[in-house]
């Protein structure tokens, strides 16, 4: 019997010994009686031979932090542990107790995994999540700015308050003229919230007729009233569910719609039209108007407490003759977006770049826009000159200037030489005044030269 016991005895300690597992097993006391030799490296000494060592003693000396051999021996239970080695590795420990016939316990069977690797792969994991996460804000904002390009001081304080105000769910209002883009603003924002994946639902309020307001508001239920689908309608608030409402030119809204939009903000739930059951909602709410709402508190046409609830954050967006230095990049954005749509290659003539970046734009962006997009669209030249241009821009321009401008343009471009460039000039100069004077006399007045000379340059170039 004896034999049988030290042959299997002999044959765990083998197994143990040229095990890749890390494997230690201690008697009721803490003395190693079995152990791999490698298994002592993961805690920083040299491969050894510990038996008869006490875990007691090496936890002491800090090489096992904590023992959990130990640990099972105290709570005769099964324990798992992260230690850490004097040599800064991270040790999973798992440990096993081994109890006799009679309940007692004779071991603990222990295995020590090397966690630091995986712990480092973690780390550098998170460490890159956060730089993806970085380099996503990065995009969108590069995203924001090609939506909206600006250089002034003015736009980037909006967007620099638009990203602080973004996560949160406060409500927006911003302010300003006509065209000034205070959609594209509101776009923006949703698009930097935790709500971008859901809907954006946009409500121009001046545009739905006031009998109609509240029904397009809230929805109806069939047979609400006559010419009600029968399938009733689902209102663009509840579309909005989880996602952004943005009120446009909210200064519009009937007094009688006010007091049901603010129950819907405050209480965040409404009756359809027709309907008796109560709709939870959960939406951000963002608003814009071109009109001074304190002044329609004050004349009564605009109610003061909707108005507090929507004066959370306000947003002032300027004018485009405010920011000058926004014109030019305008322009050219816009330009390229209308070449791009229209399958074009047109330019600016210098002078029309000129003409548009001193012109006050009462319409703002929006004029900028369609005006870009009507010269694309109506210029026969590839080069669009101030004779393309509004009267209202233009001016009294005179038309000869602007011919004679370009003439000299494309005189370059075709690289004549001076002399070249002189006879195209007085050319073009030569026959206006014949379009214009009745007489040979007349065009020598005007121009300050001799009948004969006028003669002999008209049978030149005629």
């Amino acid at each position: 019997m004896s034999v049988s016991i030290t042959l299997e005895e002999k044959i765990l300690e083998a197994i143990i010994k040229t095990s890749n597992n890390n494997i230690t097993i201690t008697d009721q006391h803490g003395h190693i009686l079995y152990s791999n030799p490698e298994h002592w490296t993961v805690y920083g000494i040299e491969p050894t031979d510990l038996t008869g060592q006490s875990v007691y003693t090496l936890q002491d000396e800090g090489i096992l932090s904590p023992s959990i051999s130990a640990m099972v021996i105290k709570e005769k239970k099964e324990v798992q542990v992260m230690q850490h080695t004097i040599t800064g590795k991270v040790i999973m420990s798992t440990a096993y107790p081994v109890f006799n016939e009679t309940g007692e316990l004779i071991r603990v069977i222990s295995y020590a995994q090397d966690q630091t690797e995986i712990l480092n792969l973690h780390q550098q994991y998170d460490q890159l999540k956060e730089k993806v996460k970085g380099y996503q804000t990065e995009v969108k904002n590069l995203r924001q700015k090609n939506g909206i390009s600006y250089r002034s001081k003015a736009i980037q304080q909006v967007f620099e308050t638009i990203n602080r105000v973004a996560n949160s769910d406060a409500t927006v209002l911003f302010l300003g003229e006509s065209g000034v883009g205070k959609s594209m603003f509101a776009q923006t924002l949703h698009s930097l919230s935790p709500r971008e994946t859901e809907p954006f639902i946009e409500v121009n309020c001046s545009t739905i007729p006031e009998h109609l307001f509240e029904s397009e508001m809230f929805g109806y239920e069939s047979g609400s009233f006559t010419g009600a689908s029968k399938h009733g309608k689902q209102g663009l608030i509840q579309q909005a569910d989880n996602g952004t409402l943005f009120l446009d030119e909210i200064g519009e809204l009937p007094l009688n719609i006010q007091v049901k939009l603010l129950r819907v903000i405050q209480e965040k739930k409404f009756i359809p039209v027709g309907g008796k059951k109560e709709i939870h909602i959960n939406f951000r709410l963002v608003v814009a108007t071109n009109q001074n709402l304190e002044n329609m508190v004050q004349k009564g046409t605009f109610r003061s407490d909707l108005y507090y609830r929507l004066n959370v954050i306000p947003l002032q967006i300027p004018s485009l003759r405010e920011r000058k230095e926004d014109i030019a990049l305008l322009m050219n954005h816009y330009l390229q977006i209308m070449n791009t749509k229209y399958q074009a290659s047109k330019r600016l003539h210098s002078k029309t770049f000129d003409y548009l970046v001193q012109y006050s734009w009462p319409g703002n962006v929006r004029e900028l826009e369609n005006l870009i997009e009507r010269l694309v669209l109506t210029s026969e030249e590839s080069i669009i000159t101030p004779s393309s241009l509004p009267q209202a821009i233009r001016g009294q321009l005179s038309s000869t200037e602007e011919k004679s401008s370009y003439l000299l343009e494309k005189l370059f471009q075709d690289k004549r030489n001076l002399k070249e460039i002189l006879e195209e000039t007085e050319k073009f100069i030569l026959l206006k005044a014949y379009e214009e004077c009745k007489s040979t006399y007349q065009i020598a007045k005007m121009l300050g030269i001799s009948q004969p000379s006028v003669v002999r340059k008209l049978k030149k170039y005629k």
